[in-house]
């Protein structure tokens, strides 16, 4: 055995990072996230097919809150990133929250961009961006304050949320450095120099210094928002250390954060309990975003394994 990250070798690193096999069928979820998001797109006000960008892939779909009017105060922004390892799903299975957040008095939007490995996770990350930057310069057209910018994601939208809290890249795009104002990853991805020995790379072809580069656990912010992390019950042990390694890096530096834990759900269904305005993981982001009043403390202390 050839130990290649943390005592693991090839074998176990794969069996670590494999999300799917956590789950008996993957595929009445994913027909979930495609029923809910067709559901809210068909039942809500939205503007759909959104560019903020050149690339066809470049889109976002906008939900503005319940109750929306001219002249009323901008409405705190839910911003979403879909997961997928990177090659897989789309804004349109990714807005399935939108009825509970809209009708707490949130805009909503959904955030398209390509997959690998038709394009490079340099790529990727640098249109999460661009599509923050549009938000906070255009989202007040549809009711948003670009003042209380929340992102959320999961799994590989869970390290693309870290990619926009990293410090550095803000005035490459012309965003103020505290642009987000919260933020919930859900089973992200923060140090994915494990990945580089696994599976996932033959569709990311990430070398070493990719993999650096676009950790988020290696490049923290010089001052951190308000953070919720939060994972599936029957996560590997893998997934739910990349978490809680985050979490306590961030509150090391004084940064606040805690972890929401979500009893009974996996890797991928803990993102339908987003719709639901009462499970423990929504009242937290409700709460962040200061859309109802102050629910139940949830413990803000790192979780036991054990």
């Amino acid at each position: 055995m050839v130990t290649l990250y943390r005592n693991y070798d090839r074998a176990e690193l794969d069996v670590q990072y494999n999300a799917r096999a956590t789950v008996p069928d993957i595929q009445p979820i994913l027909k979930k996230y495609a029923d809910d998001s067709a559901t809210a797109r068909r039942t809500l006000d939205c503007a759909l097919d959104v560019p903020f960008g050149d690339h066809p892939d470049e889109l976002l779909d906008i939900f503005p809150a319940a109750g929306a009017a001219p002249g009323k105060p901008g409405a705190p922004v839910f911003v979403f990133i879909h997961g997928g390892y990177w090659r897989l799903l789309s804004k349109n299975e990714s807005s399935g929250m939108a009825p509970a957040f809209t009708q707490a008095g949130a805009v909503v939007v959904s955030v398209n961009y390509s997959l690998a490995p038709a394009v490079t996770l340099d790529r990727i990350v640098d249109q999460n961006r661009r599509a923050l930057a549009w938000v906070y310069r255009h989202i007040a057209e549809y009711g948003g304050d670009p003042a209380r910018i929340h992102v959320c994601g999961s799994s590989a939208g869970g390290h693309l949320v870290g990619a926009l809290l990293a410090g550095g890249w803000h005035a490459s795009y012309d965003v103020p450095p505290g642009v987000v104002r919260g933020a919930a990853p859900l089973s992200g991805l923060f140090d994915l120099r494990p990945l580089v020995h696994t599976h996932i790379n033959e569709w990311m072809r990430m070398s070493e210094a990719d993999a650096i580069r676009n950790s988020p656990a290696l490049h923290l912010p010089p001052n951190g928002c308000p953070l919720i992390v939060s994972y599936g019950e029957s996560e590997t042990d893998e997934f739910k250390r990349q978490s809680d390694d985050y979490l306590a890096a961030w509150r090391e530096r004084g940064f606040p954060g805690r972890y929401v834990p979500m009893p009974g759900t996996n890797h991928f269904d803990i993102v339908l309990t987003l719709n639901d305005p009462t499970s423990p993981l929504t009242l937290a982001i409700f709460e962040q975003m200061g859309l109802a009043p102050s629910s139940p403390r949830i413990p803000g202390n790192l979780p036991s394994h054990d």
